[in-house]
C-alpha cells in the first residue's frame, strides 16, 4: 500500500501562488510575442481597443498568434491589417446574430393632433 501511495504525486492541486505565477508568465509570453509580430501602430490600437473591450482584444490577440504560428503572417502586421482584421470579425459577428431592430409604439391619446 505504501508503494502506491508513493507514486502518485503529492500536489496534484497547484495552489494559488504557482497558478498567479504561470499567469503572469503566460501573459508576459504573450506580449513579447505581440510585439514581435505587431507593428507599433497596431500594438498602440490593440492596447486602446483592450481598455474598452477586453474580451475582443484577447479574441483578437488569439488569432493573430494562431495566424503566426500557423504561418499566414508574412512580416510584421500594419495597423491597416490590423483594421481589416477587426472589420472581418465585425462582419463574421454581424452574420451570425440576428440585426436588432427597434419598434417605437406611440400610446394614441384622445388629444392627439394625429385625427
Amino acid at each position: 500500500m505504501e508503494n502506491l501511495q508513493g507514486l502518485t504525486p503529492q500536489n496534484q492541486n497547484p495552489s494559488a501562488e504557482e497558478e498567479s505565477k504561470r499567469k503572469v508568465a503566460e501573459d508576459e509570453m504573450r506580449r513579447d510575442m505581440m510585439a514581435t509580430i505587431l507593428d507599433s501602430a497596431a500594438r498602440e490600437r490593440l492596447s486602446r481597443i483592450a481598455l474598452v473591450s477586453p474580451e475582443r482584444s484577447q479574441q483578437v490577440e488569439s488569432i493573430i498568434m494562431r495566424m503566426a504560428q500557423s504561418g499566414q503572417l508574412r512580416g510584421r502586421v500594419s495597423e491597416q491589417q490590423l483594421i481589416d482584421l477587426l472589420d472581418q470579425m465585425e462582419d463574421a459577428r454581424s452574420k451570425t446574430t440576428a440585426k436588432t431592430t427597434i419598434v417605437y409604439q406611440r400610446r394614441r391619446d384622445f388629444d392627439d393632433d394625429d385625427f
